[in-house]
């Protein structure tokens, strides 16, 4: 099974995403992700802790109620992915579980019933193991080892790319030769082998990146030349082959770091440097990781969650710090992992999804406690 991981980018999103870590972090790390009010995290032994709001049973502990410090939830997990109010969880053998609210089938389970603990939806149709999975507010994109396409969850806007607006409360086939998939609050990204980019669904303010403003309930191609794919709320970020970022999408706090608060339907860089390795998209706000270890934030930044000491939006990038080899993000929350193993935190923590045992914002990085890199650190994904 850990031969068929190796084959894929494990770019795994929610409304958060993580392009792959920079090729200096610490081996044997295991991908984790944040969400929009609650974290996952995983540790190297595989091990799957929670933490922050779980009003929906998004945590999987089996209530409602939000926890403001790292809980452990389960063994064996590879990679996971958090939605607006919904959690999945990909285990090592290729069994995809899900948990938290359902009211659109986002956890495909066949029915529209909320889970408080973690469900499991084997291995999918046709036997394939899952290999990836990525949650938008309410619909859920996952990708099998032999790189086919499954959605399910709302489509309103036709996010689920398959032709209709019709809502699917259990996984649907929609195409074959992806490698990696992200999924805003209403609109997907899926990147193909070949390095092509495909969207579908909400476009109201280009985040389609296809020139228009036009919704689109298949996959339509963006463009080519990529290597991996993000998507905030409302806006996308693509990492190109030669190191550039570009981003396109809404832009009202400045989240497409162009220097202003216009919007953009077409890919547009982010400045001319071409170092970057790594990015993180979340609600209104973006993180860049470059080779040397900087990272850089730009966005919204009402809770801090730039990281920079303030609480001032920024329409380009700054500098957070060095040393940096992975990054994360929530709605209106921050994460990175740095090269010792430690695992830093900033931004809205009124829920507790800061993990710092209490639900005070921070402006800057601070660390995890109950993440030791003698225990095992996590590089946090979404």
């Amino acid at each position: 099974m850990k031969q068929r991981y190796s084959r894929l980018w494990l770019v795994v999103c929610g409304l958060i995403l993580l392009i792959p870590p920079a090729a200096g972090a610490a081996p044997g790390l295991k991908p984790a992700v944040s969400g929009s009010n609650h974290t996952l995290a995983i540790q190297p032994d595989g091990s799957l802790w929670v933490w922050g709001s779980s009003y929906n049973g998004q945590l999987g502990l089996g209530d409602t109620t939000d926890r403001n410090t790292p809980n452990r939830l389960a063994p064996d997990y590879a990679t996971v992915a958090a939605g607006l109010y919904h959690s999945l969880g990909l285990k090592a053998d290729g069994t995809l579980w899900a948990w938290g609210r359902n009211n659109f089938g986002q956890l495909g389970l066949g029915d529209n019933t909320n889970r408080n603990v973690p469900v499991s939806m084997g291995t999918g149709p046709s036997f394939w193991p899952w290999v990836a999975v990525a949650a938008g507010a309410y619909h859920t994109l996952a990708l099998k080892a032999d790189s086919s396409l499954w959605a399910w969850g709302y489509n309103n806007s036709g996010q689920l790319g398959l032709g209709d607006n019709t809502d699917r409360n259990a996984p649907v086939f929609v195409g074959a030769g992806y490698v990696a998939v992200a999924a805003g609050a209403y609109h997907s990204l899926a990147l193909r082998y070949d390095g092509a980019i495909f969207a579908c669904g909400y476009n109201a303010y280009g985040q389609l990146g296809l020139g228009d403003l036009n919704n689109r309930n298949s996959l339509t191609q963006v463009g080519t030349g990529y290597k991996a794919i993000a998507a905030g709320s409302y806006h996308s970020v693509a990492l190109y082959v030669s190191g550039f970022i570009l981003t396109w999408g809404l832009n009202s706090s400045g989240q497409l770091g162009a220097g202003n608060t216009t919007n953009r339907s077409l890919p547009t860089g982010v400045g001319m440097d071409s170092d970057w390795v790594a990015a993180a998209a979340a609600g209104y706000h973006t993180l860049g990781l470059k080779g040397s270890g900087a990272l850089w934030a730009w966005g919204q930044n009402t809770y801090g969650q730039l990281g920079i000491g303030d609480t001032d939006n920024k329409t380009l990038p700054v500098q957070v710090g060095t040393g940096w080899v992975a990054v994360a993000s929530g709605i209106s929350h921050s994460l990175g992992f740095k090269s010792d193993g430690n695992l830093w935190v900033w931004g809205r923590n009124n829920s507790g999804q800061l993990g710092l045992g209490d639900n005070n914002n921070r402006l800057s990085p601070v660390k995890v406690p109950s993440f030791n890199p003698r225990r095992g650190a996590v590089i946090p994904m979404n």
